[in-house]
């Protein structure tokens, strides 16, 4: 038995673990973690809560009508406190709105760089698996656990993070910055099933979240298109992001009102008839020029990457390895180089050509269903 904090975001996947951690006999504490401050506060500071270096949060409020299905809505708040209060266990809601700020600054930093931001990829390594580890040590917590679909494996003594064992609902892409000292401590209770199974095993404690929809949006972007949000946040910038629409060809087919508004595969809302499809190839911010072409323009041989985290040691990684470029893809094979001189710089060829390499996407590097490390595409 061990005391552990359990990341409860109000949907169906924390809210079983939290009852799979209770099955197997754990001491397991809730925690919601608020840190959007473009949504409705929805909790008040608790100046009980001294034993924690984390401001420590308690009521509710009302949540916006208009939020899109994100993952820290005062609703979530809500369906968080209700499965803790069924379940009998402690449950506290952190402010992390401070923090937060970072992961916002980036996304909006990121599109006002041409570059495709993963602002979730981010949170996981800067504040789930981040700052709600100071959580636990404030509490002398030995785990963290979260509802993600991946899986904690341990062989030769040592911990691994793979693949989840349903592969439509893997998330184990997202959590690749964890740093690597952490997975001793870390649990995945949900990551060997499949998600069907957990929303029965709901349904059958009737938690009221079994039905529940998965978060699919940018937590903070609560309505409209995400450059509206971002010209929203830094009207200075992205003031002078307009500019021609051109083909790989060279030949000027349009303007756009903002290179923010695009991202590297995207075919829909161009903004230009061409008659057939056509999608964004490049996104050149010192030209203002967005870049279309046909399928066959996206596609790459390979790409570069940095600010790698490894979660093995670097010597141990295989030169033959499977790469995921995005939160929705799958890993394809390739050939992988790691800069002796940098190692957190690396090189991929893939075994056929990929189709939209995104910079500001992470490049997740396995070894079969193992997560060895990433880095951020260049």
């Amino acid at each position: 038995m061990a005391r552990i904090v359990l990341a409860m975001s109000g949907g169906v996947d924390s809210s079983v673990a939290a009852h799979l951690l209770l099955d197997a006999g754990h001491d397991v504490v809730g925690v919601f973690m608020r840190h959007s401050d473009e949504s409705s506060a929805v909790c008040k500071v608790d100046d009980q809560a001294a034993s924690t270096s984390l401001p420590v949060l308690g009521g509710m409020a009302s949540g916006r009508a208009d939020h899109k299905q994100g993952c820290c809505t005062a609703s979530d708040a809500a369906d968080a406190r209700r499965v803790a209060t069924k379940m009998d266990i402690p449950f506290y809601a952190l402010d992390l709105t401070d923090d937060f700020r970072r992961i916002v600054d980036y996304f909006v930093d990121d599109y006002l760089t041409g570059r495709t931001p993963n602002p979730c990829v981010r949170c996981n390594q800067w504040i789930k698996f981040g700052r709600l580890f100071d959580y636990a040590d404030g509490i002398d917590a030995e785990f963290v656990a979260t509802g993600h679909y991946a899986r904690m494996e341990k062989a030769a003594g040592v911990n691994q993070l793979h693949r989840g064992l349903d592969s439509n609902k893997d998330q184990s892409y997202a959590l690749f910055g964890i740093r690597r000292d952490r997975l001793d401590r870390m649990l995945l209770p949900v990551g060997g099933f499949e998600k069907p199974r957990i929303r029965e095993i709901a349904e059958g404690l009737g938690l009221g979240v079994a039905g529940k929809k998965d978060s699919q949006e940018i937590c903070f972007v609560t309505q409209g298109h995400h450059s509206d949000f971002v010209r929203a946040r830094d009207p200075k910038r992205s003031a002078n992001t307009d500019g021609e629409i051109v083909t790989t060809e060279g030949k000027v087919v349009g303007r756009h009102a903002g290179y923010e508004a695009f991202t590297v595969g995207q075919r829909k809302k161009l903004g230009v008839a061409m008659g057939e499809p056509y999608f964004v190839v490049r996104i050149e911010p010192d030209t203002r020029r967005v870049v279309i072409g046909r399928k066959e323009s996206l596609e790459r041989d390979g790409l570069t990457a940095g600010e790698a985290n490894w979660l093995v040691d670097v010597g141990d990684v295989p030169q033959q390895v499977s790469v995921q470029i995005r939160y929705n893809g799958s890993p394809k094979p390739g050939t992988i180089s790691i800069d002796p001189d940098s190692p957190d710089r690396f090189a991929v060829r893939f075994d056929q050509p990929e189709l939209a390499v995104a910079p500001g996407q992470a490049a997740v590097v396995y070894d079969g269903t193992r997560v060895i490390g990433g880095g951020w595409i260049e």
